[in-house]
């Protein structure tokens, strides 16, 4: 079990908690460690067992002049360096690309619902955090002319496409974030718990006048380890900060390419302390998973290089879709690819990379040609079947540019957090770039709360507004695409806009995902629910009517089978094992992913209403984020912290 820590304030020095061991966490925790806090990661399985480490395609960045040669110095063996880079990867591939060219990328493949704000950040910061990543040993592949390889993606511009190792260059990331952590806890420059769960978030009541900022800060998290064969007592761990990064929820959906791990533990903790959640209705289907292999990702990276997409008959049905065809944004494509499996009787599609040759692929994509390899298929040879599956979350924990959230003493980011740069549909791999961006925001933010503190201290600041300092958090960092401030106060109201308020620490048992105080559209008696209560069931619901294809009918009857499923269940008892609270982390988001999906009755990005279909030139609507404190308090109700505190 690991201890309750007890480091007092030195100078400022804070206690922060970071859960979750991705590239967000963990560059969050080596920035946090070097600035001289306290720091403790704890991650639920190992440290390396992460969404970071499946990433494929590679992480986008425009870099400044002269990066190329620092990297080319820092690259190490060049053997190794160089030998996933595409024979296309030229000097010349980059010429006129600029952070302004990236910019518009990303506002474009969001929908126009992407902060404008957030998006210069992500795209500004680009060449610090690749630095950054090179520092920490990161070898990032370099083409035949020195200079860092760079491939081109769906829905951008230019080549700006770093990678490693052809196709790992999430495992490479994840290699040197690693082993930088391990090191750094090898000093005792920071604490490494693996195998523990994120249970709930700890709350206080905070001392604040501002309305924006919660009532409630948190003061540390209940955490619990396993071992696999036995189960700890959840236990309470102090901190001054916790950030969550705990990735996505995958796991909502029966196909996705997500690890199993990716249940979105830190979003469900978040929204049952009541912070401000925003966009859950966009989830990112990939367009290319290999049919039949679990979850086998089949990077983006190749359509770019050149592969295309069949039908039964051997057309390219894509080119028919969009102007970009197989290069078309990645909700556009799965979508297609969907429409056409309709066709031909649910059966996957082809994916053509027979031209590109054998030697090519096994440089380019090692391990895809692998994973192609294991299944039977020599895809240099013949085509290979692939379905859509779920990818990205582009919705979660609302933060300001600095990763904080609506409740003081609790940051986000990674995939939990909802910056904004994603708006309504995630541009090619610019996830593992707002992992190290915001990461590092984070900290930077975390070292102004303690300078915050010391002004506190000196009786500089007036001490009535500490929560409000301490939080930071900006309640008008929500804009509009072209950056200005959104203040339309007619948004749709939220489904939950009248319901009761969080009780904070209730001290009896308490079911927190039940249907109790809910009265709105798809409302549900236990009789509803044709059949008991899975993992498996939840899945398999939410692929089929809030999948890629979604409309009203579909979602009112996942609606009310999930909460009939709520109104059966019961809170994880004190030594749950951990599928159970994954489980009722799953349900609460299926729950709030199906309502945010009702509420927005049109289409947008990822968000495909066969009911309202986007209208050519029409702009999304853009809308407020809400805080579960306008949920129903049965769906957010935190975990009795008197029964867990053994």
């Amino acid at each position: 079990m690991p201890e309750k820590s007890a480091v007092p304030h030195e100078g400022g020095r804070l206690r922060v908690l970071i859960v979750g061991s991705g590239i967000a966490g963990l560059t969050a925790a080596l920035a946090a460690a070097a600035d001289g806090h306290d720091v403790t990661v704890a991650t639920k399985s190992t440290l390396d067992d992460t969404a970071t480490a499946h990433a494929q395609g590679g992480i986008a960045a425009v870099l400044a002049a002269g990066a190329d040669a620092d990297a080319d110095a820092d690259a190490g063996d060049p053997a190794d360096a160089g030998a996933g880079a595409s024979a296309s990867d030229t000097a010349d591939d980059t010429a006129g690309d600029t952070v302004a060219s990236h910019v518009r990328d990303t506002l474009t493949a969001g929908a126009g619902l992407g902060d404008r704000r957030a998006i210069m950040v992500l795209c500004g910061s680009a060449d610090a955090r690749i630095r950054d990543l090179i520092d920490l040993g990161t070898r990032f592949d370099v083409a035949s002319s020195g200079q860092l390889a760079r491939g081109l993606e769906a829905a951008h511009a230019h080549p700006r496409i770093l990678h490693a190792f052809g196709d790992g260059t999430g495992r490479e990331i994840q290699r040197a974030l690693s082993e930088a952590v391990r090191a750094a806890a090898g000093r005792g420059e920071l604490r490494l718990l693996e195998h523990t769960f994120l249970v709930d978030l700890a709350q206080e009541p905070a001392r604040t006048q501002n309305p924006e900022v919660a009532a409630l800060r948190v003061v540390g998290a209940w955490l619990q380890t396993s071992d696999g064969a036995n189960v700890a007592a959840p236990h309470l761990f102090d901190a001054d900060a916790v950030v969550l990064a705990t990735g996505g929820a995958g796991q909502l959906f029966a196909h996705t390419s997500n690890p199993d791990v990716a249940t979105g533990d830190g979003i469900a903790a978040a929204v049952r302390a009541g912070a401000k959640i925003a966009d859950l209705e966009f989830v990112q289907f990939h367009p290319t998973v290999l049919a039949g292999s679990g979850g086998a990702l089949i990077s983006e990276a190749v359509r770019g290089e050149g592969a295309v997409l069949l039908n039964d008959a051997g057309e390219r049905f894509l080119v028919g879709v969009h102007p970009d065809a197989e290069l078309a944004p990645r909700d556009v494509v799965a979508r297609g690819i969907a429409d056409e499996m309709a066709k031909q009787d649910g059966r996957p599609v082809l994916l053509d990379a027979r031209h590109l040759g054998r030697e090519f692929l096994e440089r380019r994509f090692p391990s895809i040609t692998a994973r192609i390899d294991a299944s039977g298929l020599d895809w240099s040879r013949e085509t290979v079947p692939v379905t859509p599956a779920a990818h990205y979350l582009m919705g979660g924990v609302v933060t300001d540019l600095s990763g904080r959230t609506s409740i003081p003493g609790l940051y986000a980011a990674g995939e939990t957090a909802r910056t904004g740069v994603h708006g309504a549909n995630r541009l090619a791999s610019n996830s593992l770039l707002e992992g190290a961006v915001f990461g590092r925001r984070v900290a930077e933010a975390l070292l102004e709360q303690t300078h915050a503190a010391r002004r506190s201290a000196d009786g500089s600041a007036d001490h009535s507004a500490d929560a409000d300092a301490d939080s930071g958090y900006d309640a008008d960092a929500d804009y509009d695409a072209d950056g200005s401030a959104d203040a339309d106060a007619g948004h749709e109201r939220s489904p939950f806009a009248d319901q009761l308020q969080c009780k904070f620490a209730p001290t009896e048992a308490v079911q927190p995902f039940s249907r109790q105080n809910c009265t709105e559209v798809g409302q549900a008696t236990s009789h509803d629910a044709a059949f008991p209560f899975s993992r498996g069931a939840l899945q398999a619901l939410m692929w089929r009517n809030a999948g890629l294809h979604r409309s009203r009918p579909a979602l009112e009857e996942a609606s009310r089978t999930l909460n009939a499923w709520a109104g059966a269940q019961r809170s994880p008892k004190t030594h749950a094992v951990l599928a159970e609270r994954e489980d009722a982390n799953l349900l609460l988001l299926a729950q709030l992913t199906v309502a945010a999906a009702l509420a927005r009755a049109e289409s947008a990005g990822a968000h495909y209403r066969t009911d309202h279909p986007a209208v050519p030139g029409s702009q999304p609507v853009a809308r407020e984020p809400h805080s579960p404190s306008a949920a129903p308090s049965s769906l957010r109700r935190p975990l009795p912290q008197k029964a867990m505190a053994h």
